[in-house]
């Protein structure tokens, strides 16, 4: 499965994936290496040069393993404000590599570029230490563009919503991760408005199968583009471990 461009995607599972840039970096995003269909363990990822993670809950954070990979490897990390605070207090060592921001900022780090934007869901998740859930920001999607140009848009955990249509118009994503699985976000008649909006050609599903109550496919993705007429799209269909290049 190729894009043509000198960039590799590997899916972990749920919304867990490795990007490895033209530039010989490594992008981890949404590192939950211990949900039920990753191949592979937080423990042997050996290399991050940039942590993304679109917000706090679990199946996100993965359960320590953001933070285990942060303080081991010490990426940059570009991440939300408040969730920026609470690093400053929890994380080991690479502190110094965490970049609080805000959905519409842009940073440069490693030579890619990052750009927070705004995503639709939720983000308190248990505090065991505490009396209500913790909070780390809102939950937001990001647009990175590699050191030659390649620009992918990662929703994180979102419904479709109408600015997404602007982040096609201001960022014009060669490749777009979405969530399809339904129920915690959006399904796979919601995500074919998206990818219309954000005008992409190239998609490759995320955040489904994980779990049984999550049932949006690939498959359901196609038959809901062509019912949009939408037929210059094509939808990369990944199993865990495999890789998009």
């Amino acid at each position: 499965m190729a894009l043509d461009r000198d960039t590799r995607f590997t899916w972990y599972g749920h919304s867990c994936l490795e990007v490895t840039t033209p530039g010989g970096k490594t992008l981890l995003l949404d590192p939950w290496f211990g949900n039920p269909r990753s191949p592979k363990t937080a423990d042997s990822v050996d290399r991050c040069d940039v942590l993304l993670v679109s917000h706090g809950h679990f199946d996100h954070m993965g359960q320590g393993d953001a933070v285990g990979i942060g303080s081991r490897l010490q990426p940059a990390w570009p991440c939300m404000h408040e969730l920026s605070l609470w690093l400053g207090r929890n994380l080991g060592g690479g502190r110094e590599g965490v970049i609080g921001m805000n959905a519409g900022g842009t940073v440069e780090t490693n030579g890619i570029k990052v750009t927070m934007t705004p995503a639709i869901h939720s983000a308190g998740d248990w505090n065991g230490d505490g009396a209500t859930t913790l909070y780390l920001g809102d939950p937001i999607g990001f647009v990175v563009e590699l050191e030659n140009g390649f620009r992918f848009y990662f929703a994180g955990d979102t419904t479709v919503f109408g600015d997404m249509r602007l982040i096609g118009e201001l960022y014009r994503p060669d490749l777009a991760l979405l969530p399809i699985g339904g129920h915690y976000t959006m399904g796979p008649r919601e995500a074919a408005l998206a990818v219309e909006m954000l005008g992409a050609k190239n998609v490759l599903p995320i955040h489904y199968g994980t779990f049984p109550i999550l049932t949006g496919t690939p498959a359901a993705l196609r038959d809901e583009l062509a019912a949009r007429g939408v037929r210059d799209v094509t939808v990369h269909e990944l199993q865990p471990g495999e890789t998009l290049n």
